[in-house]
């Protein structure tokens, strides 16, 4: 199996196995005691707090370990709020957050606050313009990740402490992704990172909190850790995370280049030997190992359960592999394909041979996912279509009355009235990706100027119609509420 999910978890790095196992043995005692076990595994607890602040250009007293990065990003977020309730109960988060971030954002709400959501743009880069704009006099914090966890697209962080300098709110930066493969700009406030991205064991988060931020726990009173994290620290699982940040950190630019080879070549190999395939997330500014790409016509899950099958160990953001059935909010907010979407994320060892082999095996398996759906990439059907074709249309047609478009009519085929669509097409209780199949087989049977309507209650189409018209080339003409449940999504033919 070639593992290729190391954005989920870094395999555990050899030397933070061998530094596990000795500290079993020297630091399993409490660190808060002065016996001799304790002052042995305070002085281990010592060092790796020191190695962990080193990497990251803090203090060895602004760095508290936590149980996870979950953990540690939402004590980040809601311990800066509550620090600076005096100055009010405003924060911005960027749209592309980690769910993690996201869910003590609602939290925050929840109890009375308030966030602003700031947008980004189609590569998911914050607009540094719209930041600016949603800072206010009662912002009491603002928390922008330092590389997204699907996409790989840098953020510029350095931009925006600078905003954030000039009117004294605190950045908070997520940079779980980032640490070890990336430095992290200066300028921050509050960082939160978790060890097992970079190959450390599960279970150890990282909170770091510059001196002069006001910060307040928002957990019971305890005095370990500085007060923001209660609770018995796991010290030989620590000191793994802090030999395997060492590691990783020390010589791992040339990895991290190597890394990013093998990246370029996926971005550049998988447009060119699969049709209709669109490569998200910045092409430069981005992680040097991660890569995510999304398949027209393909559904998701069917994608990563071939490739298991296959050999290879991937993962995705895409709506039709997530338990909720609503598409991933990352690729929503970036206004791109959500359907057959692979995220690839190298781990550090990497072999060229295994990234070879799954540019090879990739095309075939795609081909056959979307030999099952009968459309064919970049092929429209006959205007005339079948007798089959053309009579579901006619029902769907009689059983869905639409709305008139907003857009002035061109005389398509259909009701005769301006604007009706010439064709509906209802995939009402249809997952994703089968609107935009639907929408892929039939557009062809309408002459160029039509509008089609493709009737779906997945939330994904909101995403995946507009997507797939900015692919293929034909108009996206808006959305309408549907008689028959769900929305009407309204695609114009252009040639």
């Amino acid at each position: 199996m070639a593992y290729f999910d190391a954005a989920s978890a870094e395999p555990l790095h050899p030397a933070a196995r061998a530094a596990f196992l000795s500290a079993l043995e020297e630091g399993w005692a409490d660190p808060a005691r002065q016996y001799h076990d304790g002052r042995r595994a305070r002085l281990l607890l010592d060092a790796a707090r020191e190695t962990v602040a080193t990497v990251l250009g803090a203090r060895p007293d602004e760095v508290a370990f936590t149980g996870s990065g979950t953990q540690a990003v939402q004590l980040a977020l809601l311990g800066t709020l509550a620090g600076r309730r005096r100055v009010g109960a405003h924060a911005v988060v960027s749209a592309v957050e980690h769910s993690s971030v996201l869910h003590a954002a609602e939290q925050h709400e929840a109890r009375g606050g308030e966030i602003t959501r700031t947008v980004v743009d189609r590569t998911g880069r914050v607009d540094l313009a719209a930041l600016e704009n949603d800072l206010r006099a009662d912002t009491a914090a603002v928390a922008l990740q330092s590389a997204n966890h699907e996409v790989g697209t840098l953020q510029p962080v350095a931009e925006a402490a600078d905003l954030c300098a000039a009117r004294g709110i605190p950045l908070i930066v997520d940079a779980a992704q980032s640490v070890g493969r990336v430095a992290v700009p200066d300028g921050w406030s509050v960082l939160a990172a978790s060890a097992h991205k970079w190959g450390g064991p599960a279970g150890v988060g990282v909170l770091v909190v510059k001196k002069g931020t006001r910060y307040a726990s928002p957990l019971p009173y305890d005095e370990r850790e500085a007060r923001r994290v209660p609770g018995f620290v796991n010290v030989p699982a620590i000191v793994a995370a802090a030999v395997a940040l060492g590691a990783v950190a020390t010589g791992g630019d040339d990895e991290n280049r190597r890394l990013a080879g093998l990246v370029d070549k996926i971005r550049t190999r998988v447009p060119q030997t699969v049709p209709d395939v669109e490569v998200v997330g910045d092409p430069v500014a981005r992680l040097p190992h991660l890569v995510t790409f999304s398949c027209l016509y393909v559904d998701g899950e069917a994608l990563l359960t071939a490739l298991d099958r296959a050999g290879f160990a991937v993962s995705s953001g895409s709506s039709c592999t997530s338990s909720t059935l609503t598409p991933s909010h990352v690729l929503a907010a970036m206004g791109v394909l959500s359907q057959g979407n692979v995220r690839v994320s190298l781990p550090h060892g990497t072999p060229a041979a295994e990234v070879d082999r799954f540019l090879a095996v990739l095309p075939g398996i795609v081909a056959d996912l979307r030999a099952v759906t009968g459309v064919t990439p970049g092929v429209l059907p006959s205007a005339a279509g079948t007798a089959a074709d053309s009579a579901i249309a006619d029902s769907a047609i009689a059983d869905s009355p639409m709305p008139e478009s907003a857009e002035p009519g061109t005389g398509e085929q259909g009701s005769g009235e301006p604007g009706s669509p010439a064709l509906v097409l209802d995939t009402l209780g249809r997952r994703c990706p089968i609107p935009v199949i639907e929408l892929a087989k039939h557009i062809g049977e309408v002459p160029p100027g039509a509008l089609v309507a493709v009737l779906s209650d997945d939330e994904a189409a909101r995403l995946d119609v507009p997507a797939w018209c900015e692919m293929t080339g034909h108009a996206y003409a808006g959305e309408r509420p549907s008689p028959e449940g769900g929305v009407a999504y309204l695609v114009r033919r252009t040639s």
